[in-house]
């Protein structure tokens, strides 16, 4: 009975052991068991259409608006999953989308008062991507152990299709008659679109880091029947954003 507690005993006390180790590794000191599989990364900021077709020449001449009355807030997800050490395929999908109130330059009602409306432009890109990382973005340790690099630079590229909404409600003028109308002018759909990017991940741990990235997109496409006799819309611009990712 005694040999068979004091067995027990020797058992019950290496796996308290092994048990310590394993738990510190899976609970954040720097390392993970095994090499990530992928990220989900979040980001927000600020995206600047270039807004360089005839329709954006149009209201910027005619109404008191500007190119950067289209800039607004930006909202990035971004799931990548590891192809080799420096490769990522990476899904991904934004929304950028601005608002402003706006009056004609050159014109004003019966009543000497502004002829309003609001110009609304949206943009929702869904893209597939490659994502290649300048230098190695961790080390294996061992067979089971991987560490994380702290600073990791990417570049990256790829394509897909856009959905937008050019939209414009309000008061307008017919200019045969200079009678001031109420309407709503809409224009949306989908067009092809590319992009090309670039980035630094900052890892705070094995699992969460944070990103920083600046990315051009590219894209046109044609307008509806509410804006026939425009040039197709240019749905290209700049965006730079910042977040955080979960490794997986």
């Amino acid at each position: 009975m005694d040999s068979a507690r004091a067995a027990f005993t020797v058992r019950l006390l290496s796996a308290l052991l092994l048990a310590g180790p394993v738990a510190a590794q899976t609970q954040g000191n720097g390392f993970l068991f095994r090499q990530p599989v992928g990220t989900l990364g979040l980001r927000a900021g600020f995206a600047q259409p270039t807004a360089s077709s005839d329709i954006f020449e149009f209201v910027t001449d005619e109404l008191s608006l500007g190119k950067s009355d289209f800039a607004s807030a930006s909202f990035e997800l971004d799931l990548a999953f590891r192809l080799f050490e420096r490769l990522d395929v990476v899904l991904g999908s934004a929304y950028s989308g601005s608002d402003t109130q706006s009056d004609f330059r050159h014109f004003v009602d019966n009543n000497d008062l502004p002829i309003e409306q609001t110009t609304s432009f949206a943009r929702v890109p869904v893209t597939a991507s490659a994502k290649l990382y300048l230098t190695d973005r961790g080390r294996s340790v061992g067979r089971y152990a991987w560490i994380p690099a702290t600073f990791a630079p990417y570049i990256g590229a790829g394509g897909g299709a856009m959905w937008y909404r050019f939209r414009q409600e309000g008061d307008f003028i017919n200019m045969e008659t200079f009678e001031v109308f109420t309407d709503t002018f809409e224009s949306d759909g989908w067009a092809p679109t590319a992009v090309a990017f670039a980035g630094l991940d900052v890892s705070l741990g094995p699992r969460f880091g944070v990103t920083g990235e600046g990315r051009y997109t590219w894209g046109k496409a044609s307008m509806g029947s509410d804006f026939s006799g425009f040039e197709k819309i240019d749905l290209s611009g700049y965006n730079a954003s910042l977040g955080f990712y979960v490794r997986f």
